[in-house]
């Protein structure tokens, strides 16, 4: 059977790799960057929508105390109301345009009654190191702000505040945390100020609303996968091909060279038989009787004792 190789440890190692890599490829990275891709082009898809309607009463939003979601997430809001500077903490190790920063977390009261929300007031860079400059407080008395809504950040070790250059510091954006550091009762998400806003410092951006290269490297992942099958495929047709040169071992190419050598040894033996004019004349027969006795005897007297 010609495909009777694919047995051997070799070819088997090689189809189970080939084939494990186009199973990954297929079912786990290629997927994977697409997902991250059509992820990409919802939150690009929604920040757009959102920043085309005009800033709308926050309770027009999210009525009654309702949690912000994906349809609700970076709408533009009107908050009415005050800070609560006792209740602020800091956003630590974060990184704004590729320079790390602290953000500004501070509680709002709403003047309708309708509860107290987390505000993001913009960012500062750190200085000395890792140390939290000065900045501004936040203005006392009312005042109306325009915020984007954002979701509340979940943080997967599930860290609680802690207190570090004086301030109150926690991991994740996430009103549930900064109400159990400080003891108030905050509405779920938080809101990040828009630019020229009361009590904003620096204002954070957008989000980059570009796609990036997922897209193209889901398709490098499918066609790497492609590639290694044909490769497979290429190579197994080539060794199953009747017509392919023979596979010579290490013996029998050892076994070749003896019998060169054997050959080589023969034409060199009859070579110097030719130099020596033994084939230059006809073997004569061996002589029996007297005339071989005498030509012995001939023989004997040419050479005396």
């Amino acid at each position: 059977m010609r495909l009777r190789f694919l047995l051997r440890p070799g070819w088997l190692a090689a189809i189970v790799l080939v084939g494990v890599f186009a199973a990954l490829a297929f079912t786990v990275l290629a997927p994977w960057q697409y997902h991250r891709h059509e992820e990409k082009k919802a939150l690009i898809d929604n920040v757009q929508n959102a920043e085309r309607l005009p800033p709308a009463p926050l309770e027009e939003v999210l009525p009654a105390g309702q949690a912000p979601d994906n349809r609700t997430e970076w709408r533009r809001v009107v908050l009415t109301g005050s800070y609560v500077p006792q209740g602020e903490a800091l956003l630590r190790l974060r990184s704004v345009q590729g320079k790390a920063a602290y953000e500004v977390l501070t509680p709002f009261r709403l003047a309708s009654g309708a509860g107290t929300v987390l505000v993001n007031r913009g960012y500062v860079h750190p200085v000395e190191g890792n140390k939290v400059p000065s900045y501004a407080a936040p203005p006392t008395g009312q005042v109306d702000v325009v915020a984007h809504v954002r979701v509340d950040e979940v943080d997967g070790a599930n860290r609680d505040a802690l207190t570090e250059f004086g301030h109150l510091q926690v991991y994740v954006a996430n009103a549930a945390t900064v109400g159990r550091a400080t003891g108030l009762d905050l509405r779920p998400g938080f809101f990040t100020l828009v630019e020229g806003q009361p009590g904003v410092l620096g204002a954070m951006p957008l989000p980059d609303l570009t796609t990036g290269p997922h897209l193209a490297y889901s398709l490098q992942w499918a066609g790497f996968a492609i590639m290694a099958i044909l490769g497979l495929g290429y190579f197994v047709v080539r060794e199953a091909r009747p017509d392919r040169p023979r596979r010579v071992s290490v013996r029998d190419a050892l076994a070749d060279e003896d019998d060169d050598d054997e050959n080589e040894d023969d034409s060199e033996g009859a070579d110097g038989a030719h130099d020596r004019g033994v084939d230059d004349e006809p073997v004569e027969p061996a002589r029996t009787g007297s005339a071989a006795q005498g030509r012995r005897a001939v023989d004997r007297s040419r050479y005396p004792r």
